[in-house]
């Protein structure tokens, strides 16, 4: 039976703090795959200009990789901040550095105006979108994790999750809907500006419902007895997250490395590198790439609630390998259905790609927030999935680019994200099951590797 400190929260109270995750997890992913749609449709001309089409959009690209490289750094300091002060603090203070980078490329002069300065200020505000994003992600779903109700965890922890496609969503629609009515000489010499300046007024109401929120009980409760061991002389002084996280967790953290390389792999060559390839390869215009984006995004967000509820049903590990083997199945599929030319072919690719990994997204939020205890959780969950972006989706864009430009053929690319889900279903293959495990463990016993420690029932929880 749940103990007082750590029964769930009235059902109209556990809503709220979902709203709250999931509006500022849509907020940040809007101006992260902003950034990414901007880079494959005009920053290589407007910050690169002096290179061949397809180089400048592998520099584009390339500070587009840049962001990765400083989601590691911000999940170190948010981590490590988080499981010391708490997660609401560190969620406020990640929106407005990701909304005031946004904002702020905005405004940023073209290479036209101000020369070499304009890339070196447009990688500059990536790496600070980049580092608010790896503190982001493992607090939002934390917030949401260590209030919910255990037994249906999956379905609650999976909602924050719904911000990446209601981002890409909200991202491409304000894309489409400007190329759309602009003509290409407009879009490009202003017109990209627009949704880039809309992150200032998106930050405003994010910020007014993230303040509203509590901070989460499991942490106030692990916290609380932190402070009881602090006033014990006799007590061990308590390890730095980042030290506890490595000699605990180890294995969790090299296990949510490998669990991440198909989904983010296969979601950037899916969302961002197909608006090269589909324009440049199969003749498609850039509006009926964006369209098709934006309509398999679509049910992107509606399937993931579903993949996380089968979760609490079935185990994260086999959602999360149907998902894995899934995209790596699809691959050669979804490269000949878009060589076809025809919008239809183009948003089936599209959609049973983002269905399949959603099925790896989905239970990653509770999946990764089971493996860690309570104060060193931020810090686990945010360096085992941000240590991976940079493997994986940092270079997906440029290396799938450089295999067009190498190959002239999508063969060497669908190979590269097979190769990827065969790292992933290996890692999850491994992991133990989760589903069951007590989010109020503080810490692991003395001299315990949590790793390798067997799972709570549901019914302590």
């Amino acid at each position: 039976m749940a103990s007082a400190a750590t029964a769930p929260p009235p059902p109209a109270n556990l809503k709220r703090i979902v709203a709250a995750s999931l509006i500022g997890t849509t907020i940040e992913w809007y101006d992260f795959f902003l950034y990414g749609s901007a880079a494959a449709l005009v920053f290589n001309k407007l910050f690169f200009p002096d290179s061949d089409p397809l180089v400048g959009t592998l520099l584009s690209f390339l500070t587009y990789a840049v962001g990765f490289a400083a989601r590691p750094l911000g999940a170190l300091v948010f981590g490590h901040y988080g499981d010391r002060i708490g997660r609401k603090k560190l969620l406020v203070l990640s929106l407005l550095l990701m909304g005031g980078a946004t904002f702020a490329i905005g405004l940023l002069p073209t290479h036209a105006s101000v020369g070499a300065a304009a890339p070196v200020l447009l990688t500059t505000l990536r790496l600070v979108q980049g580092f608010a994003l790896g503190g982001e992600w493992g607090g939002a779903v934390l917030l949401v994790s260590e209030h919910g109700d255990a037994r249906r965890r999956g379905f609650w922890a999976s909602w924050p999750q719904t911000g990446a496609p209601a981002g890409q969503l909200l991202a491409t629609g304000v894309l489409s809907v400007l190329t759309a009515v602009l003509s290409d000489d407009a879009f490009g010499s202003w017109g990209w500006r627009i949704p880039f300046l809309l992150s200032g007024v998106l930050v405003i109401v994010g910020l007014w419902i993230r303040l509203s929120v509590d901070e989460s009980p499991v942490f106030q409760q692990a916290l609380a007895q932190a402070e009881a061991r602090k006033a014990d002389r006799s007590a061990a002084a308590e390890k730095l997250p980042l030290v506890s996280v490595l000699r605990h967790h180890w294995r969790d953290v090299l296990v949510a490395m490998g669990a991440r390389m198909a989904e983010n792999i296969s979601y950037y060559v899916i969302t961002a590198f197909i608006l090269v390839y589909a324009t440049t390869s199969a003749g498609v215009s850039k509006q009926t790439a964006l369209n098709a984006v934006l309509i398999a995004s679509a049910v992107h967000f509606a399937v993931i609630p579903a993949w996380g509820a089968l979760s609490d049903r079935v185990g994260r590990r086999p959602v999360y390998l149907l998902g894995a083997v899934g995209v790596g199945l699809w691959m050669f599929p979804f490269f000949s259905l878009i060589d076809t030319g025809g919008f239809g072919n183009l948003i089936l690719a599209v959609t049973v790609g983002l269905v399949l990994h959603g099925a790896m997204y989905a239970p990653q939020a509770a999946f990764f927030s089971e493996m860690f205890a309570t104060r060193m959780r931020y810090s686990g969950a945010s360096i085992g999935a941000q240590f991976a972006s940079v493997a994986a989706g940092a270079p997906a864009p440029l290396i799938a680019t450089a295999l067009l430009d190498d190959y002239d053929s999508s063969t060497p690319i669908a190979l590269y994200v097979i190769a990827a889900a065969v790292l992933t279903v290996l890692a999850v293959g491994v992991a133990k099951e989760t589903r069951h495990r007590d989010l109020a463990e503080v810490e692991p016993a003395a001299g315990a590797d949590r790793s390798t420690a067997p799972a709570a029932d549901a019914r302590t929880v």
